[in-house]
């Protein structure tokens, strides 16, 4: 059986995506993705765990150090990662 409507990859992705609602998810994931790019590779090997959860990005570090640099830089690096995220997907940074 043929189909009257031929669709691209890339709007039956958005389609999967919007179907499901995976976007806020995805937003999150890319997030993680980024957090080397924004705070480079010194920070990122220090860093044991990140996750996001309603917003707010946690952060788990294993240099006392950073993390008191990181204390100082939040709202600086919550802007960064926002900015390269497209959309305010990080409302707040909590350093643990």
């Amino acid at each position: 059986m043929r189909r009257n409507r031929t669709i691209t990859l890339k709007e039956a992705l958005e389609e999967l995506i919007k179907e499901y609602r995976l976007a806020p998810k995805l937003k999150e994931a890319s997030v993680i993705n980024i957090w080397e790019n924004v705070t480079g590779r010194a920070i990122a090997a220090r860093t044991k765990k990140i996750y996001i959860r309603e917003g707010v990005l946690h952060i788990y570090l294993s240099s006392a150090v950073v993390k008191n640099e990181l204390m100082m830089l939040r709202e600086s690096l919550m802007q960064q990662i926002n900015s390269k995220a497209g959309e305010d997907v990080v409302t707040q940074i909590v350093i643990h």
